[in-house]
């Protein structure tokens, strides 16, 4: 699904990623771990196509295409998802609406005619109970008023209607409640399949023990330093990532 060799990134001059390895196959969930500046916004950001990244070296496969060239809008249409940290809002813009022209603007990438309104709104109402959303909700401006939580749950949505090869989830539980947690979470479990992939980064256990991952990678400047099981989790919520750092100048 996704193969990263020997990426390296910076932004405004700056190294960021030094070296980057990756493997991520149809089925499977990555954990990318690691503290404040460890480069886990930045692989999420450059993996998506944010302009803002300069790749100075190595190549990012999608499908075993070579995706380096191209733009974020078309990386997307290929099946690429970025959760953001940070959604931000869209005043005047439906839920619902939204959803609809970023569907039809990737059927029209792929050299495909808008999908007729009947399918668009039985995909909607399927995809909102499927993640428990209340269907008033899909009126509201996007993200316009919305909690923490609320914003994070229209992200899934998002994710559930586009259906991506890849999502990526970038502290996705960042600010929530245990709740908006459960919900976030089941969600995804339920979007998973043999045929996609989810790179889940964060700094917190706790998000993982709600989406259960395949491989947990810890990043230590702008490098993979370790790859473990789910127990590799629970192993940097009991001894924090110094211990990390200590083998790593070991």
């Amino acid at each position: 699904m996704l193969k990263i060799n020997n990426l390296h990134a910076s932004v405004e001059g700056k190294a960021i990623l030094k070296g980057i390895n990756l493997e991520v196959k149809a089925g499977e969930v990555h954990a990318i771990m690691g503290p404040n500046g460890s480069g886990k916004s930045t692989l999420a950001a450059v993996i998506a196509g944010k302009e803002e990244y300069e790749v100075e070296e190595g190549e990012i496969l999608l499908e075993e295409e070579n995706i380096d060239e191209l733009g974020p809008d078309e990386r997307a249409h290929k099946g690429v998802f970025l959760s953001f940290q940070y959604p931000v809002e869209i005043p005047g813009v439906s839920v619902t609406n939204f959803m609809k022209t970023a569907i039809n603007e990737t059927r029209k990438a792929k050299g495909l005619e808008d999908m007729p309104a009947n399918e668009m709104l039985k995909m909607i109402r399927e995809k909102s109970e499927l993640l428990e959303i209340d269907r008033k909700f899909l009126s509201r401006s996007i993200n316009e008023g919305f909690s923490g939580g609320e914003k994070k749950r229209n992200e899934i949505f998002q994710m559930a209607m586009l259906e991506p090869k890849l999502a990526i989830l970038d502290e996705t539980d960042s600010g929530l409640d245990i709740d908006a947690l459960r919900i976030v979470a089941n969600g995804v479990n339920k979007l998973k399949s043999k045929d996609n992939a989810v790179i889940v980064i964060t700094h917190y256990q706790r998000l993982l023990d709600h989406i259960i991952p395949d491989f947990v990678h810890v990043l230590h400047d702008g490098k993979i330093v370790k790859s473990g099981d789910k127990e590799l989790a629970h192993e940097l919520e009991a001894k924090g990532y110094d211990w990390i750092k200590e083998e790593v100048n070991a």
